[in-house]
């Protein structure tokens, strides 16, 4: 079987200013000054161009990453009961921990009601497009929206779910054809070795595109815009600190191993993730250092991508607190039969509008809108401040995705325990992602 990446050998130790992470973090520090000081320049069309830009060269490599993965990891499998067995066992993990990100939400929410008291005149024409979208996704829709119209049209849009969909059947298509399917599947194998490749040249663009993302967001909202809403900032930041070191904490205690030392194995692509405001930049890399740390390849295929529409633990999160915040703005007292309808809209939600821009807020309207539709006006109050919380957003998604494919590989059977302490006590450096193949 051929492995999608293998571990780069012991070098010397780098020197620190050409080490990814010290890059991007340090971009990231000047973007916020150059956004502070210099508003003017930072929210120029060029400079916003270069975060927007870095996303877009990510984006373009992901549909071809997930469709040999997947594919390649699903031909590899003897057994065909596998990959369901996969699939329930991701699904029943996400439906689970998701639930703990609503409950969570709604009882910090409640207990630190950040919102009573603020005066805020909401203005729904500034989210009356973000109503609109909301109100057009459906369940239904979502659903019928996973099956292509083309299996072209899919990988062109790069539509991570119709890419995954087709992958699956393609997977099942190569394991059925047996030894007749082996010379395809070797190619596919070539194709990501490829890929990966690519994403290691892209990977050096990473503190430029860190770097215009946020000047552009200080310098377009500025510093000023915390104002009377820190408070829900700091609470979001705070739940969103305890799900990941409470809840993920004492998952990935019961797999055997130490969540603050995935946090810093994985610190490249949070911190890409940081600067982006984007979880899809660090998905590839993502699903590469995961096979690396000791995962199972056709799991890591099959969670991952799946992660991204089902597994939004930070969006979660963010829902159940602005839905409370806004309605405390508002002086509406919510029941606990509304609340608790919060937690059932939500976890819908944040399904259907999942690959929609501004999914965020987008899964916000709805849920809005069936809770209390007095409520949705009220969107405005947090408008301002959203950027700020797309970043946390995104850092708990990716974060919680990683350890949702470690968890199931364990529930497998299939997890190296060997690699994985050895990975996360000595950090591999992915600045270096070694695309050359070996047989076993």
């Amino acid at each position: 079987m051929t492995t999608m990446a293998t571990a780069a050998p012991a070098r010397a130790s780098q020197t620190w200013y050409k080490i990814l992470y010290v890059q991007v973090l340090i971009a990231i520090v000047i973007g916020a000054i150059v956004g502070w000081q210099w508003p003017s320049v930072a929210t120029n069309d060029w400079v916003k161009a270069l975060g927007d830009g870095f996303i877009k060269l990510i984006k373009m490599v992901i549909a071809p990453i997930i469709f040999c993965t997947v594919a390649s990891g699903i031909a590899h499998i003897q057994d065909a009961k596998k990959v369901g067995r996969v699939g329930v066992k991701a699904l029943v993990y996400f439906e689970i921990v998701s639930s703990f990100a609503l409950v969570l939400g709604l009882v910090m929410g409640n207990l630190v009601q950040v919102g009573r008291g603020i005066a805020v005149k909401p203005d729904a024409a500034a989210v009356a497009n973000f109503v609109k979208q909301a109100e057009a996704s459906k369940t239904v829709d979502f659903f019928l929206n996973i099956i292509p119209d083309t299996v072209v049209g899919a990988l062109a849009r790069g539509d991570v779910l119709q890419v995954l969909l087709f992958a699956i059947l393609f997977g099942f298509s190569l394991m059925a054809l047996g030894e007749r399917g082996a010379r395809l599947r070797g190619m596919i194998d070539d194709v990501a070795h490829a890929v990966f490749g690519v994403i290691a040249i892209i990977m050096k663009a990473a503190p430029i595109g860190a770097f215009g993302a946020m000047a552009f967001t200080i310098g377009k909202f500025g510093p000023a815009v915390l104002g009377n809403l820190i408070g829900l900032i700091a609470l979001f930041y705070a739940t969103a600190a305890i799900f990941v070191v409470v809840v993920l904490g004492l998952i990935a205690r019961l797999v055997g191993f130490s969540i603050f030392k995935f946090i810093a194995y994985i610190k490249d692509e949070l911190l890409i993730v940081l600067g982006t405001s984007s979880s899809e930049s660090a998905l590839p890399q993502l699903m590469e250092k995961l096979e690396r740390l000791g995962c199972s390849k056709p799991v890591v295929g099959l969670v991952v991508p799946t992660g991204y529409s089902f597994n939004l633990d930070g969006t979660n999160i963010y829902m159940t607190l602005a839905t409370l915040f806004i309605a405390q703005a508002l002086g509406v007292d919510l029941t606990l039969g509304q609340q608790l309808t919060i937690l059932l809209v939500a976890m819908l939600a944040s399904k259907g509008a999942s690959g929609v821009t501004g999914a965020g807020f987008i899964t916000l309207a709805a849920t809005l809108s069936v809770v209390n539709p007095t409520l949705v006006p009220g969107m405005a109050i947090v408008f301002s401040i959203d950027k700020f919380m797309s970043e946390v957003r995104a850092l708990t998604n990716i974060t919680g995705n990683g350890i949702a494919a470690v968890f199931v590989s364990w529930w497998e059977g299939e997890l190296k325990h060997g690699t994985l302490h050895a990975r996360l006590n000595q950090p591999a450096d992915s600045t270096s992602i070694d695309v050359r193949s070996t047989r076993r």
